[in-house]
Parts: C-alpha cells; sequence; structure tokens
C-alpha cells in the first residue's frame, strides 16, 4: 500500500470554492487501485508546516495504481487547479509517496 500525502501552500486569498471543486473531483476519481481520500485543514500541532494549510491523503494498491493516478488526465487537470491556488505553482505541493 503506498500512501500519497501531498500539502499545499495555499495563497492568502485562495478561492475556496475552487479548492473545494478540487478536492470533489480528486475524491471522485475511478482509478484501479485508488483507494481512499480524505482532505482537511493542517492543525500542525508540532509547529512544523505552517507554511502548508491544508492538504489530502489517498492511498493505493500499489505503485502500478500511483502511475496510473500521475497519468491520468482528470488528475492532471485537477493538479493543474491546484498549482493554480499554490503560491509558487507546483513549487507550493510537497508531496510524499509512503511505502506502508
Amino acid at each position: 500500500m503506498i500512501q500519497h500525502v501531498v500539502m499545499l501552500r495555499l495563497k492568502p486569498a485562495y478561492d475556496e470554492e475552487e479548492l473545494a471543486a478540487a478536492m470533489d473531483g480528486l475524491a471522485a476519481l475511478d482509478i484501479v487501485g485508488f483507494e481512499g481520500f480524505q482532505h482537511g485543514p493542517n492543525r500542525d500541532v508540532e509547529s512544523k508546516t505552517p507554511d502548508h494549510p491544508y492538504g489530502f491523503i489517498c492511498g493505493f494498491d500499489d505503485l502500478g495504481a500511483l502511475n496510473r493516478y500521475a497519468s491520468d488526465p482528470t488528475h492532471q487537470a485537477l493538479g493543474a487547479r491546484l498549482c493554480a491556488l499554490c503560491i509558487g505553482g507546483g513549487d507550493g505541493i510537497m508531496v510524499m509517496d509512503l511505502d506502508v
């Protein structure tokens, strides 16, 4: 199982409706091996990531499923929408793929 962890460094005046629409779109992806999607505000209890106020996690059965997600045109379009909401575009998105 791979946990795909994404943290967003949102612009101060980001469009909340656009963020919600992108999250809804990601949650609705129909990709073989895509297992679960959760998103929400970063509470940053340990004060380690104050610049990334929002994020999401999704699971994949294996590396093949993660690769299908990465190359999926709908995912790529949603990713571009998220980049537009973040400081520095794609540089404002932190991604970790944890093999758990």
